[in-house]
């Protein structure tokens, strides 16, 4: 009898071995980096996506976490237009009807306007009938990842497969959109409330600190959101010039003129309300425009206002 329990106490104490050393090997395991930039892209807002599949999980809004991540990058300068923007407003109305004291400076064309909207949503799945999962925004499949199915959030299996989508608001071109994924296999160095989690808590995002699936979540967007700052470093870094052509309209009639100068020949008369292109190229009171049949000519700017 004393010899099985010899024979028993071997695997046992090999097991205690193996499961100290994987413990130790989780403390030691590297943290997530966030990615940084040397210099700020644009100016970006982060807004939630239509769908606040995060209430299934008793998670806070991604924005709170996304923010974290663009703070600590410094690839963007951040602008609210979430609950920040809504007490702003509410400033600017006392300011508007007078209830403020004089000179406080608060008025209308002081607002910076953002060059991108980043939205954070979940990848598209099927309904799992082994885990819940919660769709997003996509339709199930990727673009480019031909054939392969999302997985949205799973609470059995500890995945998460989020989207980030980078949109020009000038432009409104849709200029990234990347897939995170992560699957829970070790964060043993997470430990809830220091590290790379340390500033969840204070951005309003602690339950991606301090639950599993949170945790998971917010390594899929850091997955997500790196591929995101690669692809942003290789892009134009003035949105602003990028997208010079925005519409003007005739506020009063005129003409279109093949030079900047209303001596040369005109190439058509413009009625008030005419939509106008700039091309960006101006010669001291005139802009090279062109109409919306490709006439391409000069306009002295007194005539026109920016489209609404």
């Amino acid at each position: 009898m004393l010899h099985d329990k010899a024979k028993n106490a071997v695997p046992v104490a090999f097991t205690v071995m193996f499961l100290c050393a994987a413990a130790a090997a989780r403390a030691d395991a590297p943290q997530p980096e966030i990615p940084t930039c040397d210099k700020k892209i644009g100016t970006l807002a982060v807004t939630e996506p239509e769908n606040h599949w995060w209430l299934q999980y008793n998670l806070e809004s991604p924005e709170a976490l996304i923010k974290v991540y663009v703070s600590k990058s410094k690839c963007f300068s951040l602008v609210d237009r979430g609950k920040g923007l809504a007490a702003a407003q509410g400033e600017r109305a006392l300011a508007s009807g007078g209830e403020m004291r004089a000179a406080q400076n608060i008025g209308k064309g002081q607002m910076k306007a953002a060059d991108y909207i980043l939205v954070p949503d979940v990848a598209v799945k099927n309904n799992d009938s082994g885990g819940k999962r919660i769709g997003g925004m996509l339709g199930g499949f990727l673009p480019g990842i031909a054939g392969v199915v999302a997985g949205g959030v799973s609470m059995k299996s500890k995945t998460a497969d989020v989207v980030l989508t980078l949109t020009d608001v000038r432009s409104t071109e849709q200029v990234a959109l990347e897939q995170g994924h992560y699957k829970k296999t070790d964060l043993g160095w997470a430990g809830g409330g220091g590290g790379f989690f340390g500033a969840f808590a204070a951005a309003g995002a602690s339950s991606y600190a301090n639950t599993e699936i949170g945790q998971v979540v917010a390594i899929a967007y850091l997955d997500a959101f790196s591929k995101l700052v690669a692809d942003a470093k290789s892009m134009s870094h003035d949105a602003k010039t990028d997208n010079v052509q925005q519409s003007v309209t005739m506020a009063k009639p005129g003409h279109l003129y093949a030079q900047p100068n209303n001596k040369s020949n005109v190439v058509r008369d413009l009625d008030p309300g005419t939509t106008l292109y700039p091309s960006g190229e101006k010669d001291k009171i005139w802009w090279k425009v062109s109409d919306e049949l490709g006439n391409e000519g000069w306009v002295p700017s007194p005539l026109f206002e920016l489209a609404k």
